[in-house]
Parts: structure tokens; sequence; C-alpha cells
């Protein structure tokens, strides 16, 4: 009985029984397709904001101080401002792809000899994070940093990338974008800031929970004072990526 048993299965009578795909394998089918879906997102969300206003970020959604802002393209946004966004936060925003690799060797070696950690985030690096991701540190985020970085670089171009930058950058407590701070700290629209107050407001970006623009002291004042400097070269050299 047996052998005859035997004998119809290598025939093809019974049909071998299939293995279950392992844990590894199952895994990796999941990874995959979150991986997939993940892409798929990613380059989806950055298409939709290049044509519409980002309605808001993770960072104003747990600020705790409440928000004020108020989105303005950026024909209605002072060219004094542009000038003293690239004079003071990035000035190859014209001649990068997203990442300037000196200002990150420079900032990686101040590190090195200790004391307040710095950056090299170039404004296409701070508007994927703002945009798209969460404020802190980590590989991870700085991983997806990255990757949007790419994506607004060659979906976005620069123009765009400004437009966004200075319109979710904080500019103060629970203050987001250069109109409502031009509207918080001089009542006026950001399309008539002058250099020096354009200037004020660039060099508080990095840290506009304790740098003040109206009457700023000590650190804020002098950086602010060397990118209304800076102004004048930038527009002769810099800005026209975004005005081309």
């Amino acid at each position: 009985m047996e052998e005859e048993l035997h004998k119809l299965k290598n025939e093809g009578y019974f049909p071998a029984r299939r293995r279950r795909p392992g844990l590894l394998h199952q895994a990796a089918w999941l990874l995959t397709r979150l991986v997939a879906a993940f892409l798929f997102l990613s380059v989806t969300m950055v298409v939709v904001y290049r044509f519409v206003p980002v309605p808001v970020t993770l960072t104003m959604i747990f600020d705790p101080n409440g928000i004020t802002k108020e989105w303005v393209p950026l024909t209605k946004i002072d060219r004094n401002m542009v000038d003293a966004a690239i004079a003071g936060e990035d000035g190859k925003f014209c001649e990068h792809h997203g990442f300037d690799q000196d200002a990150i060797l420079k900032a990686w070696e101040r590190n090195q000899q200790g004391g307040r950690i710095r950056g090299g985030s170039t404004i296409s690096q701070q508007t994927a994070k703002n945009v798209f991701l969460w404020q802190g540190g980590g590989y991870l985020r700085k991983a997806l940093e990255a990757w949007f970085t790419v994506l607004i670089e060659t979906i976005w171009g620069k123009r765009r990338i400004m437009e966004v930058y200075l319109n979710v950058a904080e500019t103060g407590i629970g203050t987001y974008g250069v109109e409502a701070g031009a509207q918080r700290y001089y009542k006026k629209s950001a399309a008539q800031l002058s250099r020096v107050e354009a200037a004020r407001i660039a060099a508080a970006f990095p840290q506009p929970k304790v740098r003040a623009v109206t009457g700023a002291t000590g650190f804020t004042r002098r950086h602010g004072n060397v990118i209304a400097k800076r102004v004048t070269t930038v527009r002769a050299d810099y800005d026209t990526c975004v005005y081309q």
C-alpha cells in the first residue's frame, strides 16, 4: 500500500504541499510595501505643494503658543527679505543643488571643538525639514531631510523653495512666515520691508524664540548689521536663481 502511494505521488497525483512563507519573507514583503507607499506619498506631497500653499506643518501643530501665519506669494515679499535670507542663511543658495558641502564640513569641524552645536543646513534643507518633518536631530530625520531636499530641488526649483521657506520659517514665538513677522514687528507688510528690517528678521531665523527682532542687542544686532551690508552683494551676484 505504501509503495502504491509513493508511486502515485511521484507520478503527480498528489501535489507537493506548499510551504508557507517564513517570517523573514513576510517582513521583507511588508517593508517593500511600506517603502513604496512612502515614496509615492512623499513625491505626491511635493508635487501638490509645488502649486498649493502649505496649510500647516508639524512644528505649527505642536507649537504650545498657538500660531500666527499668513501665506503670501513671493511677488508680495520685498526683495530685501529674499536677499537677507540668502545673506544670513545660505550664501550659496543659487549655486548648490540642495547641499553645501563646504558649510557642512565647516560645521563639523566647529562642532568637534565643543560648545554650541552648529549645523550646515542650506535653505533647501531647512525648507524640507520645516514643511515635511519635525524639529530636532537624529539620523532618521536627517536621512528623510536629505530625501525631501532632493525632491524639492528637482520638482520645485529655487524660486518655489524660497517662497515656501519665507512662508513657513518661524520668525518669532508662535509666528510663522515673514508676512506675519513683518506685521508683528514693524506693523507693515513684508512687501514694504527695508533692508535693515529684513536683515533683523533674517538674523533671528536660526533661533527666533530667543533672538529679538526689534530692540535687538548683542550678537543679533551685530549679525543683523552684517546681513544688511551683504544684501547689496547678494542682489548683484546670488539671487538671480529666484528672479530669473
